[in-house]
Parts: C-alpha cells; structure tokens; sequence
C-alpha cells in the first residue's frame, strides 16, 4: 500500500482574474461531492450497438488478478482524493455480474478500508439478464450493494435477437423479479426505437417494465454510434417520427404511473433518483478506476480529467506497476462553461445558479452569452436561483448546447 498523502486544502486562490483559456480557476473554494465508479470490461458478448470499453470473454477471466488490479488502482489513487467522502460507488461495464460475490465483496472492503465512504451510500452494480443466479445476487446483497441496475433493453425476445442480446424475454423477467425481491432499490434500462420496432411494441415494453413497479426506470432511444457494427451496416430503425412518437407516449404513460421524468432518459418514483448519476449531471467530481475508467476531479485552482488503460491487460501491468492512469489534463476556462451545460441542461428541473461557480470557479457571466440566448429562443428559463431547459430546451438540446461553444 502506498503512504497518504493529503490533498492540498479547498481554498481561495490569490490571482487577478485569468484570462479566457486559463487554466487557473478563482472560485472553487470547496470541493463538489465525490462519486467512484469502478470499471469491470467484460461482457459474455459484445452487443452490436455498443461503444462502450468491453470485451468479450473468449477465454477465462482474470478475475483475481483484475481485482487485485482495482484495489492497487485505488490505493494509487487515494493521494488526490485524500480526506473527501464517497457518496457513491457504481459498478459499471461491460457486465459487472459476471465477476463473483466474493470478488464484490473484496473490492467494497479496500473503498471502506482505503476511503471514507459515507454511511448509507448508494452501491449500484449493473447486471445482465443472462449472467443473473440468486445466490449471486443474495451474495452482492451481503457484500454491500443496495442498488441493482438491470439491462433489460426490450421484453420482447425478436428484439433482443436483433440487438444481439444474451437473454431472452423470459429470463428479462424473471431477473427484473429476482431482482425486486432482493434488493429494494431496482433500476431497468430499456431502449425503443428498435430495428423494426413498431410504436405498439415499444409500448408493451413500457407497460411490462411498469408492472415490476421498479423506483427507477431508464428509456433511451437507440443510437448508431461510431465504430460499432451497426453504424457499419446499419438496421432498419424506425423513422424520426415514429421515434418521437414512441418518446412521448412513453413518457406521458410513465407519467400516469407516478414517475417522475427528472433526466433526459431517466425517471423515477419520488425522491428515487439514482445518486450516482446525479451527481454526474450536477458537474460533481467522481473518481474512476479500472480499465478506461474515466475521472474528473476539482483542486482549489484546477480541474483535471484523466483515464485509465483501455485494454484490460494493459490496465493491469500498468496498475501492477504503480501507475494505472494512462493520460490527464486540465479542462480548460474557455471549456467549463460548456462541459458544465452538457450536463446539468440534461436534468429536467435544471441545476440552482449557485451551483455554476461552485463547481467551475466560474462567475456566471462566463455564460451569459448562451444564457441569454437561450432565454431569447425559448429554450432555456433562469431566474436569481435556478437555470432550467424548457420543454422545447429538452426536445431540441443539442440546438441548446451549441450556444455554450462561442
């Protein structure tokens, strides 16, 4: 284990202002809340859809070695973020659940040995359908994870066909019920605008999420992103107005049931938003291990990004030497007000105008370019305390965002 070594203390920096460009940053006087994410890359099979960093497991996994791998990961990283709480850990991946409680359990015991993770934090593991055994979950129960998150994509078993999907729809089932009944937290991820998919299809999807009654449901809206299989040779998806469609009367029927649509894609009983995520959108810092695991952390007068590793055995020589990051930066001045936008212009409710400075250092004038184009085009509303997109800020909010690039 490496020795502590405190970060410098949040405090007010002694410059003239910086100039536009600068990295330099004035107002960041306390830390914003800390998240870690931790990055588990494989997967039984890589969906054609996805871009995110995951590998299929051809061979046997290393799963000791990965672990040990994390765990070196963290200690490495403890130094930047010494003394700050974790309000919330997310195993994401690639498929989380295919790595044993055991390994779980390991993992969680360095956060709480090596961190102060804050009592009642939010734990999420994302699962996949098809790698779902009650005994395993009983078992990420006991280890500390209180929060399911669980790929389910469609209930319909043509589409998951077409989305090259492990599981079929009677195991989505039966997993959304295992779930339930373990953990009392549940998220179910679902995707419309599906190859083929009619608007009638899309909601039975809808309507069979919600008889699982889960606190939180997540909709998005299929993608063809690049360097994927489908952007190559793409399906046939339905037209953009058909996927409006589908859009809307998912969000009106999921309205009627009780849920709060509080994220573009997100929505939730009351007071069961995902903490993890929000603190992504509110410009929170949060602090990634594992392999291209991506962090964003605050000092008193910078910001940094930084990612690990992509592939999984560079990752793990790297760690075993003593250094997993693999590159880091300083975001920019002239880059916080968008980056800060991107994020929070996603929440529903928007984020308090208190937050701008608190989290960039950053006085509001900074963007007020934007802001007040977007008031004018009627996309964004603002008043002394909050900043909130309109109903046509969220339909059209790449349109929004681009005001914050001049």
């Amino acid at each position: 284990m490496i020795p502590i070594i405190p970060i410098q203390d949040f405090k007010p920096v002694n410059t003239t202002s910086p100039v536009l460009g600068d990295a330099t940053l004035s107002g960041l006087t306390n830390p914003p809340p800390l998240s870690l994410y931790i990055h588990i890359p494989w997967c039984v099979k890589k969906c054609p859809y996805c871009d995110f960093n995951s590998h299929e497991s051809r061979t046997e996994i290393p799963e000791k070695r990965y672990v040990a791998a994390l765990i070196r990961d963290l200690e490495l990283s403890v130094p930047r973020v010494y003394g700050r709480k974790i309000k919330s850990v997310f195993f994401g991946g690639g498929t989380p659940s295919l790595f044993s409680a055991d390994s779980i359990d390991e993992i969680l015991s360095a956060v709480r040995m090596l961190t102060p993770l804050e009592y009642g934090a939010e734990i999420t593991l994302e699962a996949n359908p098809g790698t779902v055994e009650i005994t395993r979950f009983a078992g990420y129960k006991q280890a500390g994870v209180n929060r399911i998150s669980l790929g389910i994509q469609s209930f319909n078993a043509d589409y998951l066909k077409a989305l090259g999907r492990i599981h079929d729809d009677k195991q989505a089932i039966a997993a959304a019920e295992l779930a339930l009944n373990t953990f009392e937290r549940v998220n179910l991820d679902l995707m419309y605008a599906l190859p083929n998919q009619s608007l009638e299809h899309a909601l039975l999807d809808a309507h069979q999420a919600l008889t699982h009654n889960p606190d939180h449901l997540s909709f998005y809206h299929l993608t063809l992103e690049p360097n994927t299989p489908f952007h190559r040779t793409p399906p046939c998806l339905p037209d953009d107005d058909i996927s409006a469609d589908m859009q809307e009367q998912i969000e009106a029927l999921l309205a009627e049931h009780g849920y709060e649509h509080y994220e573009t894609s997100a929505f939730c009983k009351p007071k069961s938003q995902g903490r993890h995520n929000l603190n992504y959108w509110q410009f929170g810092d949060y602090l990634g291990i594992g392999a291209g695991a991506h962090s964003k952390l605050s000092y008193h007068d910078k910001i940094t990004r930084e990612t690990r590793h992509k592939h999984p055995k560079a990752f793990m020589e790297n760690a075993e030497n003593g250094n997993a990051v693999d590159t880091s930066w300083q975001i920019l001045q002239a880059d916080l007000g968008f980056e800060f936008m991107m994020n929070a212009l996603r929440l529903s409710d928007g984020v308090e105008v208190s937050f701008f400075q608190q989290r960039t250092g950053l006085s509001l004038q900074a963007i007020n370019k934007g802001l007040t184009a977007g008031c004018q085009k009627g996309l964004i509303t603002q008043d002394l305390k909050r900043i909130k997109p309109t109903s046509l800020g969220q339909r059209y909010l790449n349109d929004l965002l681009a005001l914050f690039l001049d």
